[in-house]
């Protein structure tokens, strides 16, 4: 497979940013269930652990936006169950949550090839750096980034760019991987190769019409892209 993109091999890509959620990790009947408690404490009805694979993904307000019926998504409201979610998420947050098969050896080989390895999730900033912490070695991670008060989330490219400027790299030479849309337009916009992989909570098809440059059915597959053999 010829993994060039552009004008640039793998050997010119010097740092890969990862999603979090349906990328890194298998979060989503821990964000599921939780939401659910929420939703059944303010009086309305739960979905099915499936149903979140649509409503990850951009954030937690958007994620109660699709969850919440129509009649119900005013501002009260939506802020009432942010504040439930934060509870309740805490409680459960690592009840089921575990890195996908082959993600450990895969991140471990690139930090031992000398790339720069980041972090960029819809996820709220707290939760997300719990979460790396929790499930990966002590500096696996130059730099994580969840969603924080003044940054705009991800399709923006506002975190992938402050990541880069943080690595002293051009948007060129960073590696962008995700599991949805949000993820590709993310990389799109701040005018990074992307990879869409589709062991996470969206599909082939979704990845492929948002105009991933890679789609990868495993995380062994990255390597080489990033120029790791």
């Amino acid at each position: 497979m010829n993994h060039t993109i552009g004008d640039r091999s793998p050997s010119q890509l010097h740092a890969v940013i990862f999603d979090l959620d349906g990328t890194l990790v298998d979060s989503l009947a821990d964000i599921a269930n939780s939401a659910n408690a929420v939703l059944v404490a303010m009086g309305f009805a739960a979905h099915s652990v499936e149903s979140y694979r649509a409503f990850v993904g951009e954030g937690v307000a958007v994620l109660f936006q699709r969850a919440l019926p129509e009649t119900a998504r005013d501002e009260e409201t939506l802020t009432s169950c942010l504040a439930r979610m934060r509870d309740e998420y805490g409680r459960r947050w690592n009840d089921t949550t575990r890195p996908y098969a082959g993600i450990m050896e895969v991140v471990s080989a690139l930090r031992g090839h000398g790339k720069r390895l980041a972090v960029l999730s819809n996820k709220p900033h707290r939760f997300s750096c719990q979460c790396v912490d929790a499930f990966f070695p002590p500096g696996t991670f130059d730099l994580v980034l969840g969603q924080r008060d003044g940054v705009p989330r991800k399709p923006d490219a506002a975190g992938a760019l402050e990541i880069c400027a943080s690595f002293g790299l051009s948007a060129t030479s960073c590696l962008f991987v995700g599991d949805s849309a949000v993820d590709i337009l993310t990389a799109r916009n701040a005018q990074m190769p992307s990879v869409g992989v589709t062991w996470g909570f969206r599909s082939r098809e979704e990845l492929r019409l948002s105009g991933a440059d890679f789609i990868v059915d495993s995380p062994a597959e990255l390597l080489a892209i990033a120029g790791v053999d």
